[in-house]
């Protein structure tokens, strides 16, 4: 009987022993896990458009967006640097942009891109306002964002004959017109409709992406505007970058940018 007890004791030592150590080669294999190390990326942002990517109203003159944006970029692991290249240009309309996307110093900064951010349409529709300020209707905007689209189209397959890999990111319109129309139903539709259009356009391609900033003006009792009440502040360029950056983080960086994260322990294929 004593010989029994014996035995079954140390049967249950040698099974705490074994599980003791599959426990401890789990817990090894979770803490290399962890400490994988991400091989960081060099990443060239090409930012082009109107006054939003000029920074009209930013009071630092750094760029309206782009310094917050880089360097939220560059918290991520994966990035080593984030080098912008800014080309907005205030009171663009696409028409205008498409022209300047045929100079060669844009050109060459597209063909070595990893990213291209654009901000562009606000002034189309200003220009709608202005040629029909007499007699406004809805049926003009609509007539006139359908143009709009197709240059849009133009904008990023013209981008795409430069650079195939990099990826495209239009960031969206904000209404403007809060503080002089506020209490204008068609002005809110005006604007939902150009922003559907410019989503379904860029939906189109691969590597794009779509940032809705819309909604980020509207309703606030924080102020967002400039003085001219019609560009953001320093704070609604802010929040802009916030929105690009939360919009485009992670996977969907790593697939816009066709970069793979590598990490230093990584085996090759």
């Amino acid at each position: 009987m004593n010989n029994l007890n014996c035995g079954v004791n140390n049967l249950r030592k040698w099974w705490i022993i074994f599980f003791a150590f599959m426990f401890s080669l789990t817990g090894c294999a979770q803490l290399i896990t962890e400490q994988k190390e991400v091989i960081p990326k060099d990443l060239n942002v090409v930012s082009i458009g109107d006054s939003l990517t000029q920074g009209v109203g930013d009071s630092s003159g750094s760029g309206g967006y782009i310094p917050y944006l880089e360097q939220q970029l560059e918290q991520l692991n994966a990035v080593k640097s984030a080098r912008f290249e800014n080309f907005g240009v205030k009171g663009n309309r696409t028409d205008q942009l498409l022209e300047r996307l045929g100079q060669q110093e844009v050109k060459q900064s597209l063909q070595q891109a990893d990213l291209v951010i654009i901000t562009i349409g606000g002034n189309d529709i200003m220009k709608v306002f202005k040629d029909n300020f007499a007699q406004l209707s809805v049926k003009e905007f609509d007539r006139q964002r359908e143009s709009y689209a197709m240059r849009l189209h133009e904008i990023i397959q013209t981008v795409r004959k430069q650079n195939k890999d990099a990826g495209i990111v239009l960031v969206g319109l904000y209404n403007p017109f809060m503080k002089v129309f506020a209490d204008v139903e068609e002005v809110e539709v005006i604007m939902k409709d150009w922003n559907a259009a410019s989503e379904s356009a860029v939906g189109q391609y691969t590597q794009t992406c779509f940032v809705a900033v819309e909604d980020l003006f509207r309703n606030t009792k924080e102020n967002l505007f400039y003085k001219d009440q019609f560009h953001p502040n320093d704070r609604g360029y802010e929040l802009m970058a916030n929105r690009i950056f939360e919009t485009i983080k992670g996977e969907k960086l790593e697939e816009l940018t066709n970069k793979k994260i590598i990490y230093v322990n990584e085996e090759s294929p």
